[in-house]
């Protein structure tokens, strides 16, 4: 799999693209503005691309005050583009409303996932105390820094490689209201080096209090984490776990439910996985009570002799 659309619906609001140019059409209710400029230029450095830059200016003139949920699309072309996050901290007085932020909504024609230019996100969080909701898209020298923030309740991640670095920053920060975690961890391949003994802290319930959705999504080693996830302490308080779009295999399932701490959950998200159809049905009828998503049973590829299973997406 890889992205091959925009979202649909962002913070749960639809999401409304903002015209090339115009105003804004008019719409029913509460949405989440998409704002996307996309343009090519092989010369470009790597930096912010000035045009982007003016249009969301003109963007923010127009609608700032007003705007809730924001969206961000294409940067340019943000395998050399670098990601408006200063311009947005820049622009944070002018987007006083804002709750929800969802940076890096491309399809893989826009930009790979791996390509993406992402940088350091976490002065997002210090530029805007009011934000509810932060989901970041890429890759390439993606960074977290640890930071405290109040209001922040989810937080999601989509990546083909999470670095370990990545993933003990946000582990170090200070979340106190943080109901919503979702990690994609990706391949070794795409420098998604995150070990089962990175999220120790997480695992065993020391960190954000508050939390009730769990993803640890799109893992090579999906298979590790079920395990670990058996006995982990946080999951007794989890109302929903999600290790969904990863290389979750037999053993891994049968590991997981051999723990007995999933009968309270109201749901378990497992779509994309390399289980049998025999393993999939077990899950389902060990948790009458649970909502099992198994959808999406993948095959493994064999090759001299080798069998290999691929997360949903890498690239």
């Amino acid at each position: 799999m890889t992205f091959s659309s925009h979202a649909r619906t962002f913070a749960g609001r639809p999401v409304v693209d903002v015209p090339a140019d115009g105003p804004l059409p008019e719409v029913p209710g509460p949405v989440s503005w998409r704002f996307s400029y996309w343009h090519f230029d092989e010369t470009a450095e790597y930096k912010l691309s000035e045009e982007f830059r003016a249009a969301f200016d003109r963007f923010v003139a127009q609608a700032g005050p007003s705007v809730e949920s924001l969206v961000i699309g294409a940067w340019g072309y943000a395998a050399f583009n670098h990601a408006p996050v200063a311009q947005l901290c820049e622009l944070a007085s002018r987007l006083p409303a804002l709750r929800a932020l969802f940076l890096g909504d491309m399809t893989s024609e826009e930009c790979e996932v791996s390509w993406m230019k992402v940088g350091d996100v976490s002065p997002l969080l210090a530029a805007y105390p009011a934000l509810e909701v932060l989901r970041v898209r890429g890759g390439d020298d993606i960074a977290f820094s640890p930071v405290r923030h109040e209001r922040l309740r989810e937080l999601a991640v989509e990546s083909g490689g999470l670095p370990r670095e990545f993933v003990a920053a946000v582990l170090d920060s200070e979340l106190p209201a943080l109901t919503d975690l979702e990690l994609w961890l990706g391949t070794p391949d795409y420098g998604g080096d995150t070990a089962v003994p990175d999220l120790g802290p997480l695992l065993a319930g020391e960190r954000f209090p508050r939390l009730r959705r769990l993803g640890l999504r799109n893992a090579e080693i999906a298979d590790d984490l079920a395990a670990a996830l058996a006995t982990a302490p946080v999951v007794a308080r989890l109302e929903r776990l999600d290790l969904s779009l990863g290389t979750l295999g037999d053993a891994g399932a049968a590991a997981l439910l051999a723990g007995g701490s999933l009968a309270h959950l109201a749901e378990l998200d497992l779509h994309h996985h390399y289980l049998s159809d025999e393993t999939a049905a077990s899950v389902v009828a060990a948790l009458p009570g649970v909502r099992v998503d198994a959808s999406e049973a993948q095959e493994a590829d064999e090759y001299d002799g080798e069998s290999y299973r691929y997360t949903a997406v890498s690239e």
